[in-house]
Formats: structure tokens, C-alpha cells, sequence
């Protein structure tokens, strides 16, 4: 399945912003909306607005900067660490697409930052054949962040829990994941079987226990975003459309 994942998104890499705008506007609005309910402790500074965005154009002082480290897992072309970006100091994004990660450095590079301010790598923490040698993602610097995201992409995975599992594991004691995806609902049509959906949509009992299996149970919040969204099918996003609510949950690893 971590194959027909990898083929299906290394395949979408080049359209995927364009075709899931309006979904990425709308989960990037309602995560800035709920920075004090996430729970981090951000990287805000002075010259900053009361938003913690910075005014465009002006230089970016690291010395009055926390350090807030994002590991991005699952990353695609990196709708979460862009999310967050004004308020975290690196993002780490990690995808088992090659091709959705040359997209995240892309946009990265293209907006200006550093490796060291946001660089994604091929990976599969799930398994220990992945894309990438295991070396690299045992390094340090892989582990120790203050928050941890999954973007969409539970309901991808052979084994949820597992992938939650290893997230946790590279938290800092308090660290916090933050995940989106699916309520329960039907399956789509033409959406299952070419790119390996193995879960129609995930229970807030299911998320729940597999936050306090992982030790990310304290503080457990999850949110409905409202009315749901809208998701185009077939062909060039042309076809059937549907709408599905979509939740973002939260918890912290015990300190």
C-alpha cells in the first residue's frame, strides 16, 4: 500500500496545490485560527503583528525568535509547515512521494528559505524498508521537535496508530501533534482504489485512542470544522462533487 501511495503522489506532485486550493486555503485559516488551542508555545517576536505574521518585506531578527521546530510528516508539498510557518523557527517535512518533496523544497526555496527553515526528505517512518536508509532518519535532528503534524494523510496508512506512534517518538517531552483529516463517511467513488485509501474517514474515538496509545493523550481537543468541505473527482478534478467534514485534533506527549 506505502507503494501505490508513493506512485499515486509522486503523480499528483505537480497539480496538487492547484487542484486542492480551496481545501488548503480553508485548513491554513482555521489552524492560524486556533494557534492558542494547538498549544504550542510559538515563536512570535516584536516586529511582529498581533497575528504573529511578519510584515512583509522586512528581515527576520533569529535572535528574538524561540526556537519552535515542525516535523511535518506525510508532508506532501507542504500545506501544514506553510500553515505554521510564521510561527515556528524550522519545519521538517518527511513524504514517501520523491516527487511531493522536490515539491515542498521547491516552494520553500522559491520563498526564500533556507534548508535549515524548511527542507523536506524522502521517508517512511512506518517501515523499515522505506525510500530512505534508516541512517538519516535516526540522526538527531530528526527528533526533539516541539510540534509534529499529519496532514491528510491518516487515512493513506496501512496502520494510523503506528504512524502516531512514531511521531510521538521524535516529540520533546510536551511536544504537541496536531493532525486533519476525515470524519467517517462512505466510500468515494473512483477515490479508494488507484492511490490506497484504506480508512473512510476516522471516529473521534478512533483518533482519541490512537493519541493516548502513543502517549499524546493529555489534553486531547478535537474540532469539526463547521459544515465540511467540498472535494471535485474524476479526471482534472472534473466529475462528482462531494462534501466530507473534516476535524483537526490535538494532544501532547507527557512531559
Amino acid at each position: 500500500m506505502a507503494e501505490a501511495n508513493r506512485l499515486h503522489f509522486n503523480e499528483e506532485a505537480a497539480v496538487y496545490d492547484s487542484k486542492h486550493s480551496r481545501l488548503n486555503e480553508r485548513l491554513t485559516e482555521e489552524i492560524q485560527a486556533r494557534l492558542d488551542w494547538i498549544g504550542v508555545d510559538w515563536a512570535n517576536t516584536d516586529d511582529e503583528d498581533e497575528d504573529g505574521i511578519r510584515p512583509e518585506g522586512e528581515p527576520q531578527s533569529t535572535q528574538s525568535r524561540r526556537e519552535v521546530r515542525l516535523l511535518d510528516y506525510a508532508c506532501g508539498t507542504g500545506m501544514m509547515s506553510r500553515a505554521l510557518a510564521p510561527y515556528t523557527t524550522q519545519s521538517v517535512g518527511i513524504d514517501i512521494s520523491e516527487n511531493m518533496v522536490a515539491a515542498y523544497n521547491s516552494r520553500a526555496e522559491n520563498q526564500g528559505l533556507s534548508q535549515d527553515e524548511m527542507h523536506a526528505v524522502v521517508g517512511n517512518l512506518t517501515a523499515p524498508d522505506g525510500p530512505q536508509h534508516a541512517e538519516l532518519l535516526s540522526d538527531p535532528r530528526f527528533f526533539g521537535f516541539d510540534i509534529a503534524t499529519i496532514g491528510g494523510g491518516l487515512h493513506h496508512f496501512t496502520d494510523p496508530e503506528l504512524a502516531v506512534v512514531r511521531l510521538v517518538e521524535r516529540l520533546r517531552p510536551g511536544g504537541v501533534v496536531l493532525v486533519w483529516d476525515f470524519s467517517p463517511h462512505g466510500p468515494m467513488h473512483g477515490h479508494g482504489g488507484h492511490h490506497a485509501v484504506l480508512h473512510h474517514g476516522l471516529s473521534e474515538e478512533r483518533v482519541r485512542a490512537m493519541f493516548e496509545r502513543a502517549g499524546a493523550g493529555k489534553g486531547f481537543s478535537l474540532e469539526v470544522l463547521g459544515s465540511g468541505v467540498s472535494l471535485g473527482h474524476g479526471e482534472h478534478g472534473e466529475g462528482e462533487i462531494l462534501r466530507r467534514q473534516v476535524f483537526l485534533a490535538r494532544g501532547e506527549k507527557a512531559a
